[in-house]
């Protein structure tokens, strides 16, 4: 009788799954222009991001290219304690989170901001013309916009030649080391902010506007509907991008810092990314960046598996 029932069950689980895996077939025979879509993103990831991990294992060898992978010996964690043991190992991780912590608690809000701002905007032209100049910025290289720092924050620059209208000494944004956080941050901010609004603006157009009328009868007033219609219903989204946001606390662009960067503000504008590019492109130092590149993404991961779950505790929204 046992037997007869185990039976019945395997023959029940089968049928199940092969339920299961025609429905499975059926829509993606109905929807295969979409799956067609996916191809080239996933050939993309495959060979940009799942092959190179082979090269993970230089961080583990002493690696010399004439004898390949294969060949190099294996270290262990040499070239990881050579890191962590660096007089400079200090100053990269604090630079590097200090820098990243300051740009994600003072950008993330401010594309919000923005996109409140907008959506209460009942004047269409200034409405186009704010976001055609807060996107514009977005286009703009980053070798392009550092330059234009540089000439408008330079000790000769536009700026400063301003203030010296008015008699004001000027102010060195780009030579003061401690001035560097600030014109990295604030200028990426500038840079970002239009770009980084429009999800929160297409997340605010699926607030239907009744629920505002209602409120505005009620009398409801900008500040009121903002906290208690709007904010809700953009609150997943926020949170989703602030979860992937902290996955990339330790990975800072390289071109900026490096492009900005000079003798004078070297002790504020190190960072890992830069640092890693120094050894091992210009110092031929393969091993020791791949394993500095390699403990830089386990901290975002770490980070980001953090994140996820006191978000998910707190507001039940995760991505995980």
């Amino acid at each position: 009788m046992v037997i007869v029932i185990y039976e019945r069950k395997i023959m029940e689980n089968q049928k199940n799954k092969e339920n299961y895996n025609s429905r499975i077939m059926r829509y993606i025979k109905k929807s295969y222009m979409l799956y067609i879509f996916l191809i080239p993103a996933i050939v993309y990831a495959i060979l940009f991001d799942y092959m190179p991990m082979y090269g993970i294992q230089i961080a583990f060898k002493d690696f010399r290219p004439d004898l390949g992978f294969a060949g190099s010996q294996w270290v262990g964690f040499k070239y990881f304690k050579m890191f962590f043991e660096s007089y400079q190992f200090e100053t990269l991780i604090r630079n590097t989170l200090v820098l990243s912590f300051y740009a994600l608690i003072a950008g993330f809000p401010i594309p919000i901001i923005l996109a409140f701002l907008l959506n209460y905007t009942t004047n269409l032209k200034l409405k186009k013309a704010t976001q055609m100049v807060t996107y514009a910025p977005h286009f703009i290289s980053t070798v392009v916009f550092c330059g234009m720092l540089f000439v408008l924050l330079g000790t000769d620059g536009i700026y400063n030649q301003i203030l010296g209208v008015f008699g004001i000494k000027p102010i060195g944004f780009m030579t003061k080391a401690e001035n560097f956080r600030h014109v990295y941050v604030w200028s990426g901010i500038i840079q970002q902010m239009g770009w980084n609004s429009i999800i929160y603006i297409a997340a605010l157009t699926s607030v239907s506007p009744e629920i505002h009328e209602a409120a505005i009868v009620d009398g409801a007033s900008k500040l009121d509907r903002i906290i208690h219609i709007d904010w809700p219903s953009i609150m997943p989204t926020a949170i989703m991008l602030l979860i992937l946001s902290a996955g990339r606390i330790m990975t800072l662009g390289f071109e900026k810092a490096f492009l900005l960067q000079n003798n004078l503000n070297l002790d504020y504008s190190e960072i890992i990314a830069t640092y890693v590019y120094k050894i091992g492109i210009q110092g031929g130092q393969l091993s020791l960046s791949a394993s500095i590149g390699l403990f830089n993404n386990l901290i975002n991961f770490a980070l980001l598996l953090v994140v996820n779950q006191i978000s998910k505790k707190l507001t039940k929204v995760g991505i995980l």
